[in-house]
């Protein structure tokens, strides 16, 4: 799906990635899930390209639902990957998250696990090499994007900004789509390690000049970042 005229996403308001075109190439933002793979090379067809033309891989934090077909780009195509320090040994697999699942409805849980289950996410291929990065950080790739440091959902987790695609990437530092509950709009994600360190971090893309903000579950959202954050705030208030 092409959103503007660098920007496109893979996947759907369960499972997204995202892919930034320029001149120079490509870079893709997270990894959706293993299933992802036809849809990576359909929309580079679609697009014009190809995997060669594909830079570089940038996670936006370790978990499972985001480093899918990561291993299978480095691998075979020698794409480097890059991940925070934080959330290296995450997305390596020798750290797993132990946030609390939360409420729930079961229609929209069993909504996610079917899809999940279609797009092979209940078998994980880890990451066996990474590249880490830092908070402030702008990666030499198409883009030029710059790693902001986003701790809460998990230690490393990160946003990035791509200011020629008039976007932030934000992975699971917010939602515009609960998976347990299916609830919509920006709001907290669910499986954070700490929800207050999450919530302060927002402070961090609140006065970004982007449009789009973009999470890993959930509707593409224009409205830009400052109301992001103050919906997420008030759905953090009402709990």
């Amino acid at each position: 799906m092409k959103l503007g005229p660098h920007l496109h996403r893979i996947g759907n308001d369960i499972v997204a990635a995202y892919l930034v075109e320029t001149d120079e190439g490509v870079t893709v933002v997270d990894a959706g899930l293993a299933g992802h793979w036809p849809e990576l090379l359909a929309e580079l067809s679609a697009m014009g390209r190809s995997l060669a033309d594909v830079r570089g891989l940038i996670l936006t934090h370790g978990d499972t639902d985001h480093i899918g077909f990561a291993e299978r780009l480095r691998r075979d195509h020698g794409v480097p990957v890059y991940v925070h320090e934080a959330d290296a040994a995450r997305a390596r697999g020798e750290v797993k998250s132990k946030a609390p699942f939360g409420t729930f409805k079961v229609g929209a849980v069993a909504s996610f696990l079917m899809y999940a289950s279609r797009k092979g996410g209940l078998r994980t291929t880890y990451l066996s090499e990474v590249i880490t990065v830092r908070d402030g950080q702008v990666l030499d790739l198409p883009g030029a994007p710059r790693v902001i440091g986003m701790p809460g959902h998990s230690p490393g987790s990160i946003a990035v900004h791509v200011p020629i695609a008039d976007a932030v990437f934000v992975g699971d530092a917010l939602t515009t789509r609960h998976v347990l509950t299916g609830r919509s709009g920006p709001q907290p994600a669910p499986f954070t390690d700490d929800q207050a360190l999450a919530l302060a971090s927002l402070a961090r893309i609140e006065d970004l000049r982007a449009t789009w903000i973009l999470p890993g579950h959930g509707t593409p959202w224009n409205e830009g970042a400052a109301e992001a954050v103050r919906r997420i705030k008030a759905a953090a208030q009402v709990g």
